[in-house]
């Protein structure tokens, strides 16, 4: 039998969520880290150090030059995730890109055309749907047990939580709780009630209490470049989506709220039985005119995060050496900026938005 030869990946970006991508591609064995580039070179450097990894390239254009890099791995701020995607697309690189494809639907329609002229796998990063609670909770889907599932809720809630820098600038994160929180949640809802196409949106935002910079003793993850006082993204954000099924979602995300503490939660209901994915997995069904609460017994009921990113890497490589087309593909990429950006737009023009 042919030995396949390990996918050669560069890393592009080496901020916070790169430590993931690094990290599980390093415990690949069908994968090699080839490759970083960073706009600080201090910064590549010192990645490059601490995986062992051979090449730390100068610019982007080095990247996608370089005929040994077959695939790259995009975590950089929101407002480049468009233009690396297609200029790796372009170059012949496969690419993982981190959510959100792009800033809007005109950029993530012009990735979607350059991974169809590309014949290279492209793959978003929505890494819940590689959650062990949510792929057996698919299974279940799948399976029937839910029945026709006609509605879902998705919470995201944080009483504090607005990580500053990049994230808390808009001209670069493209929002705030919505595009960086929510799409997860929006996501892994879609995803499970079997990813019906969007038919109108009503949304609000709200920007009432800033980053909230004055509250002392407690404690909050702080982007690198964090300061009190540098804010123009949302404190808040929900919506109503409607599908073209008759389906259902309503969703909640907040960076900052007077709520006494956090929350998440991410819950179906269907003809035959409804289930909760978050906070932890139960499945609710009725058997002999009674309600049964189910609840299964697994080591993860609730989101594992360093073993979904480990999935979605794994995932990721296998699709690109086997040319399988990948779990959370560019299509989806496409229509989650279109429910993100349509509630955007409801919320600014202050009416439903409606999609042909």
């Amino acid at each position: 039998m042919k030995k396949v030869e390990p996918l050669r990946v560069c890393i592009i970006g080496a901020g916070s969520i790169s430590d993931m991508h690094f990290k599980s591609f390093a415990s690949n064995s069908d994968a090699v880290l080839y490759g970083v580039f960073d706009y600080s070179a201090e910064r590549a450097e010192a990645k490059a150090l601490e995986y062992g990894i051979s090449h730390v390239y100068r610019n982007i254009e080095e990247v996608y030059s370089d005929p040994n890099v077959d695939a790259v791995s995009i975590c950089t701020w929101n407002n480049s995730h468009a233009e690396i995607s297609v200029g790796a697309l372009n170059a012949g690189k496969h690419v993982l890109v981190e959510k959100p494809l792009a800033m809007n639907v005109e950029e993530a329609l012009k990735v979607e055309a350059a991974e169809r002229n590309s014949g290279k796998t492209l793959q978003v990063g929505f890494v819940r749907r590689f959650a062990t609670n949510t792929k057996v909770l698919k299974a279940f889907v799948d399976n029937g047990t839910l029945g026709d599932i006609y509605y879902a809720k998705a919470s995201c809630l944080r009483r504090l939580g607005n990580p500053g820098g990049w994230f808390a600038d808009k001209d670069r994160s493209g929002g705030g709780p919505l595009i960086d929180l929510g799409v997860h949640v929006i996501d892994v809802c879609w995803y499970l009630m079997g990813r019906p196409k969007v038919k109108s949106i009503s949304g609000n935002v709200y920007s009432k209490l800033g980053n909230r910079g004055n509250v002392e003793n407690l404690r909050f993850y702080k982007a690198a470049d964090y300061h009190k006082d540098r804010n123009t993204v949302e404190d808040l954000a929900n919506a109503l989506i409607t599908f073209e099924n008759g389906a259902s979602l309503f969703v909640d995300v907040s960076y900052t709220l007077h709520a006494k503490q956090d929350e998440i939660g991410v819950k179906l209901y269907g003809t035959k039985g409804g289930a909760e994915l978050e906070p932890e997995l139960a499945i609710i069904s009725e058997e002999n005119n009674t309600i049964l609460n189910i609840h299964p017994q697994m080591d993860h009921l609730t989101f594992d995060f360093a073993n979904a990113f480990q999935n979605q890497i794994d995932s990721f490589v296998s699709s690109c050496i086997t040319g399988t087309n990948p779990l959370a593909p560019v299509e989806d990429g496409v229509e989650m900026m279109k429910i993100l950006a349509g509630i955007y737009e409801a919320a600014d023009k202050k009416s439903e938005v409606t999609f042909a």
